[in-house]
């Protein structure tokens, strides 16, 4: 039985600009939740021997998601799902996605089989060999001038509670085969909200098991909570896939020329993601050799960048990616610039802005860190990394839309030819900006890196795509440059006024008051000159936070 086209047809502006407003609210809320989740483990573990084998335990089930699926699959399956479905053949539709989940899940399950079959081996021959030593130094006394006093305890059970840790992770691997699809099925559909709650729901399954299972199952506890958050992250997908009417086939055929389309896109995409993570294995490792603290400094820095750019480019990279799709699919050129163009103008209207106030307020944030063996010199090296991260918070959320309108025309050969020349530059700046910047330099390089490669990108989009509107994205980026002008002035005339501020709260949250005020001060400015400069996008942000069945509409 076929569909109608209704069901997917794109968007409109309204649509696209309140669902990215929504995910937006829902990540900032899970950052905030996370971050608590990752304090409370700390908390109840520390950095000691329990917390080292579930870090451990967990590397090579989040490697085998990264390899099965990930972050390659739903920017492969996406295009091709939305096609079927833009033709109205809603049987192959849900006939591909059970294809292509089926044999995902069968990936998942016969590598987990293995791995746990071998977990002990591949603890202590690959993964943590240090692991198998049979003593392990425990610090028992630290001496200042003439060195810490060390006792030797034998640690044989290390390899097996690793092992163990592992074999029960390995379902959280099998479960996110799963729900990663689910997640690619309802951005197809529009529906973004379940989604964006999964991670939180995520979430909710490792603090229930650091604070609460590991009273009685130690380590063990945070490994089971989080296979519940696994499966509370494809629970709450299930619930909304039923308004989407989704239906799962026991159909499996490799010789699907559509599951082999998928595949091949996926290649591509997987060695991307690689390159990205490449990118970063040699920031660490240069970082290495610039003296203590360095690496620190440089991770930092890197953290706190992405918060803007997740919350802003990953945000709207995630909602416009389906628009770009079905477009893609129906030939819409017209409809692919038009939508392009109101993703980039969010996306400028917001990261302008964003990246001055890392670099004005910045050092206030990263002071709030500050503390015993982090102090004020530390402070300073990883406001210095921030401010040149800050300089790509632009590129960086401009390349999450730029890329995905490639991935979207079923083009994964061109961001990979892109990924490759990011590496090359960013390899041969990193060398050379570090001999003066020093960490710092690592993230000057990286920021001018993705600048190149979104720069590559949009020169050959723009020519494929005969233009993108050049005229509203330059009208876009003026009057955001005016604003946000203002809104330094302001966040600049403020600060003495907060630095001096006295209240009766512990110095981190007073620190967080400082920089809060300092922030919002601004952030009032610039919305106050944006709306009296007569920003569409802004005067359109009242209506959309307002809008009556706001949730229904995104999730329909």
């Amino acid at each position: 039985m076929g569909m109608s086209t209704q069901g997917v047809r794109p968007p409109s502006a309204g649509k696209i600009a309140r669902s990215a407003v929504i995910v937006i609210g829902i990540m900032g809320f899970g950052k905030l939740f996370s971050l608590s989740e990752k304090w409370i483990g700390l908390d109840r573990f520390g950095v000691g021997v329990d917390w080292d084998t579930f870090a451990a335990a967990n590397q090579l089930p989040e490697q085998l998601y990264n390899l099965i699926g990930g972050g390659a699959l739903a920017f492969a399956f996406i295009p091709i799902f939305s096609g079927i479905l833009a033709r109205g053949d809603r049987d192959q539709a849900w006939k591909l996605a059970s294809n292509v989940l089926n044999t995902i899940f069968l990936a998942a399950f016969l590598l987990s089989t293995i791995t746990f079959l071998f977990a002990p081996q591949i603890i202590s021959t690959l993964i943590a060999p240090g692991f198998a030593k049979p003593f392990l130094p425990v610090r028992v006394l630290q001496q200042p001038f003439s060195g810490d006093l060390f006792l030797y305890l034998a640690r044989p059970d290390l390899v097996m509670q690793t092992a163990y840790l592992m074999r029960i992770l390995l379902l959280s691997l099998m479960i996110f085969s799963v729900s990663g699809l689910c997640s690619g099925i309802l951005h197809t559909h529009q529906h973004f909200v379940a989604p964006a709650l999964a991670p939180i729901m995520y979430d909710v399954g490792n603090l229930l098991g650091v604070a609460f299972l590991a009273r009685f199952f130690g380590i063990y506890g945070a490994a089971i909570g989080a296979v519940i958050g696994a499966a509370l992250h494809l629970s709450i997908q299930l619930v909304a896939l039923v308004r989407v009417r989704a239906r799962w086939l026991p159909y499996l055929n490799w010789r699907n020329p559509e599951l082999r389309q998928v595949i091949r896109l996926m290649i591509p995409r997987a060695i991307s993601l690689g390159l990205a993570n490449l990118d970063l294995l040699i920031a660490y490792n240069i970082a290495s050799t610039l003296g203590s603290g360095s690496v620190a400094a440089f991770n930092r820095g890197w953290t706190l960048m992405q918060l803007p750019q997740t919350l802003i480019g990953t945000a709207m990279g995630i909602v416009i990616f389906p628009t770009l799709a079905v477009l893609s699919a129906n030939g819409d050129l017209s409809g692919k610039r038009s939508a392009m163009s109101g993703a980039l103008r969010f996306v400028l209207i917001a990261s302008i802005p964003a990246a001055l106030m890392m670099v004005v307020a910045g050092r206030p944030l990263v002071a709030i860190l500050e503390g015993g063996a982090f102090d004020p010199a530390s402070a300073d090296r990883v406001f210095a990394v921030l401010q040149m991260f800050a300089l790509g918070i632009l590129t960086w959320n401009l390349l999450e839309i730029v890329a995905r309108s490639f991935y979207a025309d079923k083009d994964m050969i061109t961001p990979l030819i892109s990924a490759v020349i990011e590496t090359v530059v960013f390899i041969s700046l990193a060398l050379m900006l570090t001999q003066t910047l020093q960490t710092a330099g690592l993230a000057l390089a990286n920021s001018i890196a993705v600048g190149v490669q979104v720069t590559f990108l949009a020169v050959i989009l723009r020519r494929r795509w005969q233009g993108l509107d050049a005229g509203a994205l330059f009208r876009s980026v003026f009057k955001a440059c005016i604003g946000a002008a203002a809104m330094v002035v302001a966040m600049l005339a403020i600060a003495p006024f907060v630095e001096n501020l006295v209240l009766p709260l512990d110095r981190r949250l007073l620190l967080l008051v400082q920089a809060g005020l300092q922030i919002g001060v601004g952030g009032v400015v610039y919305l106050g000159v944006m709306v009296l400069l007569r920003t569409e996008e802004v005067l359109q942000l009242p209506r959309l936070i307002l809008a009556r069945r706001q949730m229904q509409t995104v999730g329909d």
